[in-house]
């Protein structure tokens, strides 16, 4: 039986590699996503609602930094 997965052969890149570029890019979208959030937030006057959406990207920004550091440290080696 053979495997209908693609596991880096179609695209050249390993899964492993490819799922922690996906991560670092799906962080950045998120915190990109979440500044109209906090607008959104911020408008309506809801600060607790903002706050909470500042700390989701908080947390994205923080995950996207050690995609990249671990990327990078990949790349190099």
């Amino acid at each position: 039986m053979t495997s209908t997965t693609e596991t880096g052969g179609v695209t050249g890149t390993l899964d492993k590699d490819y799922n922690l570029i996906w991560y670092v890019e799906e962080c950045l979208n998120n915190a990109l996503r979440l500044e109209t959030f906090i607008g959104d937030a911020e408008r309506a006057q809801d600060g607790e609602l903002a706050d909470l959406f500042r700390k989701a990207q908080s947390d994205s920004r923080k995950g996207a930094e050690l995609g990249k550091d671990l990327l990078r440290s990949r790349l190099t080696s």
